[in-house]
């Protein structure tokens, strides 16, 4: 070779480099502007998701308020009426009026809850807790309905102190307790218990010895508003959301949460709690 075709060959290699580290380039160009794109896209239906969970929400508020608030309006339009109520019929209306504002009292609280939970968690302070004594307090908090229903509640847990939130573990506890009182059935017992314990978690198993729920239901157990038997959840004044609540208190607390139907009869939930 001469150095014509040295030259040559050198132009066509430092040609062949440039050409080379452009493709290169404008492949990463690509790749970016892709991943771009395709976080872009996640946003934008993340964005859409929330919306529709969101108004779907709405929507669920307003069909739960629509009831208590007409049952409200309709017995006071009876009792400011013209018509004669006697006693007794005046404190009938009265009482469900009563029991209608609970309702509402209860759903405007669960609501504020889970928005609270969903858009800003943080908002909930954490101190120095104990979970098991959480626990007892809820359980004496329910012990009357429990007792009227010939529930035994027996809480095996031992101290299980932790960095958490005492609003949000009560609601744990309380809505649990208060699900199976309403919905698993008379003379049944409910127990609490550890199952294992790591250096990070506390493992809680609480089950009651009920009806359980029919398998297709599970998935959806701790999904909003979801209720297994309609007439029955609006006749003991539960607001749907009770076990949802517990999910998101449960991961405000680290943890994870899954329900199955307990062999023998009745639910399990099995829970753990970040130490």
């Amino acid at each position: 070779m001469d150095w014509s075709d040295v030259i040559l060959l050198i132009l066509v290699l430092t040609i062949l480099v440039l050409y080379i580290r452009l493709m290169l380039k404008n492949k990463r160009l690509k790749q970016m502007a892709d991943e771009a794109n395709r976080l872009r896209l996640e946003a934008s239906e993340a964005e859409r998701r929330n919306r529709q969970l969101k108004q779907e929400m709405t929507s669920n508020i307003a069909h739960e308020l629509k009831t208590p608030v007409s049952s409200i309006r309709g017995y006071l339009e009876i009792l400011l009426s013209d018509k004669p109520v006697d006693d007794e019929r005046r404190r009938y209306f009265l009482d469900r009026c009563f029991r209608q504002t609970l309702r509402l009292s209860d759903l405007i609280q669960d609501v504020s809850i889970i928005n609270k939970l969903e858009e800003s968690a943080d908002l909930f302070p954490r101190t120095e807790v104990d979970a098991t004594e959480v626990a007892k307090e809820a359980i004496d908090d329910l012990a009357d309905k429990a007792a009227a229903a010939g529930i035994t509640i027996q809480n095996n847990l031992p101290a299980m102190p932790l960095g958490g939130n005492r609003e949000l573990l009560y609601c744990i506890f309380r809505n649990l307790v208060e699900n199976s009182i309403a919905y698993a059935g008379s003379n049944i017992n409910i127990v609490l218990e550890t199952y294992k314990e790591s250096p990070d978690y506390y493992y809680i198993h609480y089950y009651d010895t009920g009806k359980g729920v029919a398998d297709e239901y599970l998935s959806r157990l701790f999904d909003r508003f979801v209720r297994i038997d309609e007439g029955r959840s609006r006749q003991n004044g539960g607001t749907g959301l009770g076990l949802s609540i517990v999910k998101h208190s449960v991961l405000f607390h680290g943890g994870e949460i899954y329900a199955r139907n307990r062999e023998g009869g009745g639910l399990e939930y099995y829970f753990s709690l970040k130490k």
